[in-house]
């Protein structure tokens, strides 16, 4: 369930520092984020696919530790990444 080569292109123009960027913790929070959620869409209609759930929580424990890393780094890069996500309430 990998993503698209256009929507992963278009997070990375959204969400990139640079012009050459594809691997700061923004983008790969970002790309982290929408893989979490089409897989979680998948887990509503495929209740029983386990393996894929602890695929899912290995993503969820992933995206955690470098919002952790972006939280100790930086706090407003942490911050503008949350709101522009839309990941805490």
């Amino acid at each position: 369930m990998a993503l698209n080569q256009d929507v992963k292109t278009a997070i990375m123009a959204e969400f990139k520092l640079h012009e050459s960027d594809t691997g700061s913790p923004e983008v790969q929070v970002a790309l982290l984020s929408q893989r979490i959620k089409d897989i979680t869409e998948h887990l509503k209609v495929h209740r029983k696919d386990f393996s894929t759930r602890r695929g899912l929580l290995k993503l969820i424990g992933q995206r955690r530790r470098l919002l952790d890393y972006m939280k100790s780094k930086d706090i407003n890069r942490y911050r503008f990444i949350i709101k522009a996500l839309g990941i805490r309430k």
